[in-house]
Formats: structure tokens, C-alpha cells, sequence
């Protein structure tokens, strides 16, 4: 597992840790059941307090991406598909809404959205 921490982002520690792992889990690079570091491990390596990296688990955790096994440790929860892909939705719409945005200030039609669209839709097949 890999993890960057950036310190001149205004995202909040934890909420890198949580996103990168998040993201390890929904593309695959953790792998279901596999075991995490243990929050005061990952809180040495990356040299910040075990309170931030346990705030990052359990925030993984409840959204149902990690499970804990006391006295064990925690590891990557099964795929939840249906978890999986709101996620998707989610980064989808964040994207439509960057492109409506740059759209406008190129002054697209709609009609010219949805053929780029199209014709990136056909690239894929």
C-alpha cells in the first residue's frame, strides 16, 4: 500500500490517507481481505499521530470499504459493487460538472457536448 501525504494541500491528513486507501480498494490495488497496516504503523511510516490515521480507518470503516477483526487488525472489506459504483457516479458528475464548466467558456452547445461524448464512447468499443 502507498500512501503520499501532501502537507501544502488543504486537505486535512486524514482525509488523504482515507481517499488514497478508498481508491487502492475501488480499483483493485487492494485486493479484498487483505490485510492494512496497523494504524500506529502507518501513523510511524508516514510520521504523523495514530489519532489521524485512526480517524482515516474509521471513516473507511463505516463507509463499509475496511472491516476490523479485534486483536487481529483491519483488512479490505468484500467489493460492495453497489458501493462501488455510487462512488463512480459520484466522480462522474464531479467530471460532467468540470465540463459543463470549461464547456461555457468555450462557448459549446449542448449538441457539440454530446457529440464529443459520443464519438469518446465509440473509441472505447
Amino acid at each position: 500500500m502507498y500512501i503520499l501525504i501532501d502537507n501544502k494541500s488543504g486537505t486535512p491528513i486524514y482525509d488523504q490517507i482515507y481517499s488514497q486507501i478508498k481508491d487502492q480498494i475501488i480499483s483493485g490495488s487492494l485486493k479484498e481481505d487483505e490485510m492494512l497496516p496497523s494504524i500506529r504503523g502507518l501513523a510511524k511510516d508516514l510520521r504523523i499521530s495514530f489519532i489521524t490515521t485512526k480517524r482515516a480507518y474509521e471513516e473507511l470503516e463505516k463507509e463499509g470499504f475496511i472491516y476490523t477483526i479485534p486483536g487481529k487488525g483491519c483488512f479490505v472489506a468484500p467489493k460492495n459493487l453497489e458501493l462501488i459504483r455510487e462512488e463512480n457516479l459520484k466522480k462522474i458528475e464531479a467530471y460532467i460538472e468540470e465540463i459543463v464548466r470549461l464547456a461555457a467558456t468555450c462557448n459549446l452547445s449542448k449538441e457539440e457536448i454530446l457529440e464529443m461524448v459520443n464519438f469518446g464512447m465509440e473509441e472505447q468499443k
